[in-house]
């Protein structure tokens, strides 16, 4: 099976998250590697979370991916997002470049070595739970050790020139507001409105995110890369910012009782991505002065992280990068991945892998299949270095 219909076959498998039972996709990658004579585990959570990670005695190199996807409603695609459809030089479907694809080219690029007479001396973890924190997946695999090598590539999809060596921090709340009621024909005079005060506390993070956050000098030349990568991919002039500055979405906003009373509660989920040179606990700081009377639980916590562009992981995928695309250039995501919990525990993550960015959770999500083959290629290097 090529690299494309491998991509194609875990498509089909149907693995969203909501509601994230991926007993059948590890299932299907436990047959592919049992077929290669590759000893693996399934790890198994509630409700079919499950996880699978290879159990060779001494690997030297991770390599990571998850299986589980967003939802997709098909109304709006060309062809069904959970069809697997080859047609125009692209795989597509709903996890096509997040990232079955790259599960896939990992396992292709591990079958083509055993082939060849190598035996890969890696660890693989297939994991479920990315697209909602990880709880049941990858946390679960570093609580229990289960996560041998301490250098890890993830085939998460990045631009096919530039591996992520760094991400922004994640702060993810689940905010409560608590008013006073009264009658609508008084207020402000009267009553003290929960959705006004949950406004109140976005106006202080549209004044945090006016600010420009310093950063070290050793990571300038990083920043001003990915910024030209932002403008390339998705055409965003002043792209330094995003990565210099706190960004914020209120993605969830919900309250009031109706038109003429003053709102009693407000609930607000809000996603805050921290730069460097951010301190989270100034952050945390000024959220409580800004909503005294919330009640804030922190849903996802993770400082911004960085794999030292020297770590023999991020030299070897870049010299294998280069190889076959002629050039290589890490970057910093803007994003958040399952690599933040890595490096929070010593791992050094390089992230690198096939994909169309801009289709990444979107409609049409695809991926090229000379990408995928490009990969393969890439991760056959890469995994050769650690074999001896």
């Amino acid at each position: 099976m090529d690299v494309a219909r491998l991509a194609s076959s875990l498509i089909r498998i149907r693995s969203e998250n909501p509601p994230g039972n991926t007993t059948e996709i590890v299932a299907f990658i436990a047959e592919f590697l049992d077929s290669l004579g590759v000893k693996n585990r399934i790890v198994s959570n509630p409700d079919g979370r499950d996880n699978l990670v290879t159990t060779e005695p001494d690997p030297q190199l991770l390599l990571c991916g998850h299986v589980d996807v967003v939802p997709a409603i098909p109304d709006d695609w060309l062809y069904d997002p959970f069809s697997g459809t080859i047609a125009d030089g692209y795989v597509w479907g709903r996890g096509a470049t997040d990232m079955k694809g790259g599960c896939a080219a990992l396992l292709v690029a591990c079958r083509d070595l055993i082939e060849s007479g190598v035996e890969p001396n890696v660890q693989f973890a297939f994991v479920c739970d990315e697209e909602t924190g990880g709880e049941h997946g990858i946390r679960s695999l570093l609580a229990e050790g289960l996560l041998k090598p301490r250098e890890c590539l993830i085939a998460e999809p990045t631009p096919r020139t530039s591996p992520a060596i760094g991400q922004k921090g994640l702060y993810r709340l689940d905010i409560s507001f608590r008013g006073t009621p009264g009658h609508s024909s008084l207020y402000p005079l009267v009553g003290r409105s929960a959705i006004m005060a949950a406004f109140d506390l976005l106006g202080y993070l549209r004044e945090v995110h006016a600010h420009q956050f310093p950063v070290d000098e050793d990571l300038q030349p990083l920043i001003s890369q990915s910024a030209a990568l932002f403008r390339e991919i998705f055409g965003i002039e002043g792209g330094d910012s995003i990565l210099t500055r706190v960004m914020f979405n209120p993605g969830r906003i919900e309250g009031g009782e109706k038109a003429n009373i003053v709102a009693e509660q407000c609930r607000m989920d809000l996603d805050i991505r921290v730069p460097w040179g951010c301190l989270l606990e100034d952050l945390r700081r000024g959220i409580t002065e800004h909503a005294p009377d919330a009640v804030v639980r922190e849903v996802d916590v993770a400082e911004p992280t960085l794999t030292p562009p020297g770590a023999r992981v991020v030299r070897t995928v870049c010299v294998e990068v280069e190889r076959v695309h002629g050039t290589a250039a890490p970057f910093l995501q803007w994003a958040a991945s399952d690599a933040k919990y890595l490096r929070d525990e010593g791992f050094d993550v390089v992230e690198y892998g096939p994909g169309e960015i801009t289709t990444l959770h979107a409609v049409d999500e695809r991926v090229s299949i000379e990408q995928l083959e490009r990969a393969v290629d890439v991760y056959r290097g890469v995994i050769r270095a650690y074999s001896g």
